[in-house]
């Protein structure tokens, strides 16, 4: 199989991981959230002076994985005979991933739930913009291509003998993404309930880590393999 595009994958799967953590940035710079209690998306709430910022770093991440799962997929019905059922449906799980996560650049929440208690009641009550209702369902998206992803690259790498490093890697970073989403929305729901918190922030920052380091694991792989 001709090993042309493969690296244009590698490199947007790098750049998308890269832009991915850059909610990293709020340890140097001042944005008044705790980021054990907040949710990684308040980061870049229309009320937030540097909102634009990470709004910028979403969408750049959303593209580049986009971009990324799209080649991937065209290289697939190129190539036959790389076509495999988990790989189809791992690379189909990165670019719903990529443009869920691009969407939310453009659904960004008005005000911050876990911090402003006005906010929060305003949100249960219906009365903040159609876009806290849009941005939950692109979140949600986001995460379920993510796992998609994770789950069914991670499954064809050890079952047809491909990317030995996320045949190494991805089983372990299964088990974390899993366990990260159950804390996650445990937490979510706790919160929604009224019962406070729950280091939401800290369960939905290492969730979204986690995603990222695995998109930099796939991405070496692919750099290394000249395959998807």
């Amino acid at each position: 199989m001709s090993t042309k595009g493969t690296r244009s994958i590698a490199a947007l799967l790098g750049l998308s991981a890269a832009a991915y953590t850059a909610w990293v940035l709020e340890v140097v710079l001042s944005t008044g959230l705790n980021p054990i209690e907040t949710y990684v998306s308040e980061l870049a709430a229309q009320d937030q002076p540097l909102g634009g910022l990470f709004r910028a770093t979403d969408f750049a991440a959303g593209l580049f994985a986009f971009t990324g799962g799209l080649l991937a997929l065209i290289r697939l019905a190129k190539y036959p005979e790389a076509r495999r059922l988990w790989s189809v449906i791992g690379w189909h799980g990165v670019a719903l991933f990529g443009a869920a996560t691009a969407a939310d650049a453009w659904l960004p929440l008005s005000c911050k739930p876990t911090v402003d208690p006005a906010c929060a009641s305003r949100e249960t009550a219906g009365l903040v913009p159609a876009t806290h209702q849009a941005h939950a369902i692109s979140s949600t998206l986001a995460m379920c291509g993510a796992l998609v992803a994770i789950v069914a690259l991670t499954v064809a790498a050890r079952r047809y003998g491909w990317f030995a490093p996320l045949a190494r890697f991805g089983p372990a970073l299964v088990a974390l993404e899993l366990a990260a989403t159950a804390w996650t929305l445990g937490a979510i729901a706790l919160f929604t309930a009224g019962h406070g918190t729950w280091a939401l922030g800290a369960g939905q920052r290492l969730q979204v880590l986690l995603v990222a380091v695995w998109l930099g694991v796939l991405a070496w792989s692919v750099h290394r393999e000249r395959r998807t």
